[in-house]
């Protein structure tokens, strides 16, 4: 198998990724900033290490790499100068990212990457994986579906990582797509009750990845994304809103990942093999026809394992034109029921 490196090897996520691809019998390069962090998993993992940080001078460390996975947050920093050294080095890019603005980033590069003839593809974990497939999936139902609503359920727990890409976002609002654009909504002013996969659930509409990736991998023009909220949580988002020029300043910034710092490990085994993750997507037609799509699937931790190693194992041993990305492009709708802990869609068809 041709080298691949694995950037931000010891973040919580890249650590249970570096585990597993050895369990499976694959040798990534492990990467990060921080040698002192890198040394002991590489040594634990018998693997070789490369530590460099995300300068003018990184693609220098992708010389003799094929592909990069991407795990280093937070990624609205980290993956555009990322991005640029695979580029300049001829390595394929993958990343684990949900950012809307990475994606939108990883689409502009779409005839660069073409040129060089290698492939960027964000969001290889749960952030896209299970939810692009369901759009993907839905498309291939509804062919002419004018709109599309992706949402998730799931209890799995969050990361350090998550929880400091969160606290960059506080106060920020919403996303969805509407007509083809990129539209700014209050947090909070979209509810509705959604049944995942395991009963109505009171739902806000939140800024998910997909807003902007789903787009690309289905062409349908007006786009949401949804999680469980519970009503007066939903309604106190807005008032959270109002506070965004507090909420964004250094000061509380770094008050608050401080104590991410202190507090924050992340979901054990035991709560992700407990918690499975339910997808849910609808799309409609003009005539007022609708098409709901279920999936359930492996926690989300897990499931971002198992996807990027798929991802990075599919890209390696195919060969694909160069250019930008969503993982359903490249490997279809079925990608996410193939991966371990999924289950097959179940599709409902509801008449006007």
């Amino acid at each position: 198998m041709e080298k691949w490196l694995l950037y931000g090897a010891y973040g919580f996520t890249g650590e249970l990724i570096a585990r597993e691809a050895v369990k499976r019998g694959l040798s990534p390069i492990l990467a990060g900033r921080n040698a002192q962090k890198l040394q002991p998993l590489a040594d634990e993992l018998d693997l070789d290490m490369r530590a460099f940080s995300l300068d003018a001078h990184a693609a220098d460390h992708l010389a003799d790499v094929s592909l990069v996975l991407h795990c280093a947050g937070p990624f609205s920093k980290t993956s555009q100068p990322m991005m640029k050294a695979c580029l300049s080095a001829g390595a394929h890019y993958l990343d684990i990212t949900g950012e809307i603005d990475v994606f939108e980033q990883a689409h502009a590069l779409k005839e660069q990457a073409k040129q060089k003839g290698i492939i960027i593809c964000s969001g290889v974990g749960f952030d896209i994986i299970p939810t692009d497939c369901t759009a993907f999936k839905l498309k291939e139902l509804m062919p002419d579906a004018v709109s599309l609503s992706l949402g998730f359920d799931s209890d799995s727990g969050i990361s350090r990582g998550t929880y400091k890409t969160m606290i960059e976002g506080l106060g920020s609002g919403s996303m969805i797509r509407q007509d083809g654009e990129l539209m700014p909504v209050p947090l909070g002013s979209q509810r509705r009750v959604i049944d995942y996969g395991r009963g109505p659930r009171s739902s806000m509409g939140i800024p998910w990845g997909d807003v902007s990736t789903a787009y690309y991998t289905t062409g349908i023009q007006n786009i949401s994304a949804w999680t469980p909220v519970p009503l007066p949580a939903a309604i106190g988002a807005r008032f959270i809103g109002g506070l965004h020029p507090v909420l964004s300043s250094a000061a509380v910034q770094k008050t608050l990942n401080n104590w991410v710092d202190q507090r924050i490990s992340g979901p054990d085994e035991e709560l992700r093999s407990n918690s499975p993750a339910f997808i849910w997507g609808e799309a409609r037609n003009v005539a007022g026809l609708r098409k709901v799509a279920r999936l359930q699937t492996a926690n989300v931790y897990d499931l971002t394992i198992y996807g990027a190693l798929e991802c990075v194992t599919r890209v390696l041993a195919e060969r694909f034109t160069g250019g930008s990305y969503t993982p359903s492009m490249l490997f279809g709708s079925s990608l996410v029921e193939e991966l371990p802990g999924s289950g097959n869609f179940e599709v409902d068809t509801f008449y006007p």
